[in-house]
């Protein structure tokens, strides 16, 4: 019997006992001529060797070597399907089908009637799929997905345009990329909970949202250190209404201590618990203060690398839950204190082993691939991006939101300015307790933290560039074009991007690339290398930068590990030049 393919639970932060995994093979079809609706797709029992198409290996997208398809030109539309039999013992609970990531847009149909459609690529959604199916019987899922990553009104990330990767464009991902999962629940179960720290108050602040109210219906939180309960709190099962979780002694979540505290949430209907939640929290806080970030109250230089998430034979997709953490362990390793995730959202298991290891990290979207002066595409991200922020605030790991990356194209345009304001206030409406970053590197509209990018390879050169100039104030990559700089914490969150391939038979395509010329010999890349950081750390106005970037990816070969995550260089040596002090 084949092992299921991602079989760990795939939301560390809400887990319920009675759930099932629906990894695993499903067929498919690649509907290349857009007219599976016209033939009846929506009511197939399964899609034979005789379409375009066969078995898959979900959750791997079907460009993905793990996927057993390894198809990798465009697909613009495609369907899935697979049976699913619901628990017998699953009588009188909602029956909820989880899907983790569908890129980009799809509609689940069960035994041919729709049950939900969804836009965006790169977070969960779920259907309540309870009236069109039998505890007990077997039913049929379809799933459609459409995916028009050239058409300029969906977020693609680094997933290349062209038919070829090249530069910092890599393979696309198409479909189901994560776990796909039902699970039982109450009718009056909860839908999700926000949990709020209070480093100064002492206490979490828990507010619930249910599937339904019932009158005489009750929320209890219980918070614990191990097996020792620290507070409970009950009150009148109500959407939107907070409970208290005061915290005697408290330990604060630090990277150099990341202690978690554990929670479990109970719907009580007549002295009878109906639905259990297990959870977990980290109390600490984040703030700007002046020109400086501060955790827990302290100022907090980022010494952050740049991860891009992507795998050789997962794409997307890490190919299991090891090589999530693996990552982490081999950041920490190189001498950094946390990531930008970058241009892709990372599944909820990265953000736990993140949690565990205290490892912190900007959450930040896929936006490469919309037009930001567009209507429609406007729409689409912020759509998402409310998603994301609401999936991933619970993380403590989480310390900043990026929601763009790089916008000078259509910068000034009135539409430009409307989405990053946007998003920006978005952000902080769902989420108060973070500073954002509203496009990373430029160009800037409304921002609590400021951040430039620059591959200036020559270590003096880049100094002299990030050095304040008594007229013009901090670099700034746009200034013709962006708001002015009063004052935020300025971080250099993209430079290095050195390019090192250190044999031959590691060259990973024709078109290898990395930022300027390459060093000729590895002594010239540690002494580049340092220079570079020497450069940052030289000046008293940064306050963190982010290196590019962890690993090779594909053709853009400037990591500090191959692709396949084997080392290049001695990390001791690495680590002791990232971990230098700040001159000042």
């Amino acid at each position: 019997m084949t092992q299921l393919p991602r079989p760990e639970y795939p939301r560390p932060q809400f887990v319920r006992e009675a759930w099932l995994n629906l990894n695993g093979p499903w067929t498919y079809t690649f509907d290349f001529g857009k007219s599976g609706r016209q033939r009846g797709f929506a009511e197939s029992t399964g899609f034979s060797d005789a379409h375009p198409g066969g078995t898959i290996n979900v959750p791997f997208c079907p460009e993905s070597k793990l996927s057993g398809v390894a198809y990798t030109d465009f697909i613009e539309m495609m369907w899935y399907h697979r049976a699913i039999t619901v628990p017998a013992e699953w009588a009188g609970k909602r029956v909820i089908l989880h899907f983790g990531g569908v890129d980009y847009e799809c509609e689940v149909f069960v035994d041919g009637v729709s049950v939900g459609r969804h836009w965006g690529g790169t977070v969960a959604f779920s259907f309540d799929i309870t009236g069109v199916v039998t505890p007990g019987e077997t039913h049929n899922v379809v799933v459609y997905v459409r995916d028009e990553v050239r058409s300029g009104v969906q977020p693609g990330g680094k997933q290349c345009p062209d038919f070829k990767s090249r530069r910092c464009h890599y393979t696309r991902t198409t479909g189901i990329w994560q776990t796909v999962w039902m699970e039982a629940v109450a009718p009056t179960g909860l839908k999700g909970v926000q949990t709020v720290p209070d480093l100064d108050g002492a206490r979490f602040i828990v507010t619930p949202r249910f599937y339904a109210l019932k009158a005489g219906t009750m929320f209890r939180a219980t918070l614990k250190d191990g097996a020792r309960v620290v507070s409970q709190a009950e009150a009148v099962a109500a959407d939107g209404v907070p409970v208290v979780l005061p915290v005697a002694d408290p330990k604060p979540w630090s990277p150099a201590d990341p202690f978690l505290y554990d929670l479990t949430f109970e719907v009580v209907e007549a002295d009878s618990v109906v639905d259990t939640v297990e959870a977990y929290a980290g109390l600490r806080k984040v703030h700007v203060e002046g020109n400086r970030l501060f955790l827990n109250n302290e100022p907090f230089y980022l010494r952050l690398v740049l991860d891009q998430g992507f795998y050789p034979d997962g794409i997307w997709t890490a190919p299991d839950d090891e090589a999530l953490k693996h990552d982490i362990e081999l950041s920490m390793a190189a001498g950094f204190n946390g990531a930008r995730l970058h241009q892709k959202v990372f599944e909820p298991r990265f953000h736990y082993w993140a949690d565990q290891l205290g490892y912190v990290t900007w959450g930040e979207s896929s936006s490469w691939g919309i037009d930001v002066t567009g209507i429609e595409s406007a729409r689409n991200f912020l759509a998402e991006w409310r998603e994301i922020v609401t999936r991933d605030r619970n993380h403590p790991s989480i310390i900043a939101w990026t929601p763009f990356n790089e916008t000078r194209g259509g910068a000034g345009h009135p539409q430009h300015q409307r989405l990053h304001a946007d998003a920006y206030d978005l952000t902080h409406d769902l989420d108060p307790t973070r500073p954002v970053n509203d496009a990373s590197g430029y160009a800037h509209v409304k921002t609590d933290l400021w951040t430039t990018h620059s591959y200036n390879q020559n270590a003096e050169s880049l100094k002299a560039q990030l050095a304040i100039d008594p007229e013009t104030g901090v670099w700034r990559n746009f200034p013709d074009v962006e708001v002015d700089y009063t004052g935020q914490p300025y971080i250099v969150d993209e430079f290095g991007g050195i390019k090192w391939i250190p044999r031959a038979d590691l060259v990973f395509a024709d078109n290898s690339w990395g930022y300027g010329d390459d060093p000729k010999t590895l002594e010239e890349f540690y002494a580049r290398l340092e220079g570079l950081v020497d450069a940052v750390l030289s000046h008293e106005h940064i306050c963190g930068y982010c290196y590019t970037q962890l690993t090779d990816i594909e053709q853009e070969q400037n990591g500090l590990y191959n692709y396949d995550r084997s080392e290049k260089f001695d990390m001791a040596r690495v680590a002791a030049i990232l971990w230098k002090e700040p001159e000042h």
